[in-house]
């Protein structure tokens, strides 16, 4: 899987929307499929007009853990957006994932104003659930 720092110097290069959106599609080919079983009602991310899985898991520091995450869509270029917020938060710790607005990060790539809203609603879906689950096992 790719790297946040290499997703962000690939859009670099990347000029025409078309090749990002291709790109975030091949993001999506290259993230590992979620195992069946993980499919679950609980996993799913409510808000997303795709089906949306996202599955935490935690490691070290019962009060600050470091939180990786698996996730999956059935839509090509929406497991392209999992890809990139995947590769935003997996390995970073509880607080510093509930400090860190990947909007930002997703503005400055260009990746927010050529969304569709029900996509960007989506990912800010995603974004959301991700950061909540974050700040309640950060203890403050």
């Amino acid at each position: 899987m790719a790297s946040l720092d290499q997703i962000i110097d690939d859009f670099a290069f990347l000029d025409d929307w078309e090749d990002r959106y291709r790109y975030v599609i091949e993001l999506g080919k290259a993230l590992p499929d979620l195992a069946e079983e993980k499919r679950t009602s609980e996993n799913k991310v409510m808000g997303c007009a795709s089906q949306v899985w996202l599955v935490t898991h935690t490691t070290g520091d019962a009060d600050n853990p470091v939180m990786s995450f698996e996730g999956d869509s059935d839509a090509h270029i929406v497991r392209g957006l999992v890809a990139i917020v995947l590769a935003t938060y997996s390995g970073k710790t509880a607080s510093e994932i509930a400090g860190l607005d990947a909007f930002e990060i997703f503005s400055k790539i260009g990746l927010v104003e050529n969304l569709s809203s029900q996509r960007s609603n989506g990912l800010r879906s995603m974004v959301n659930r991700i950061r909540e689950e974050a700040r309640v096992r950060a203890v403050a």
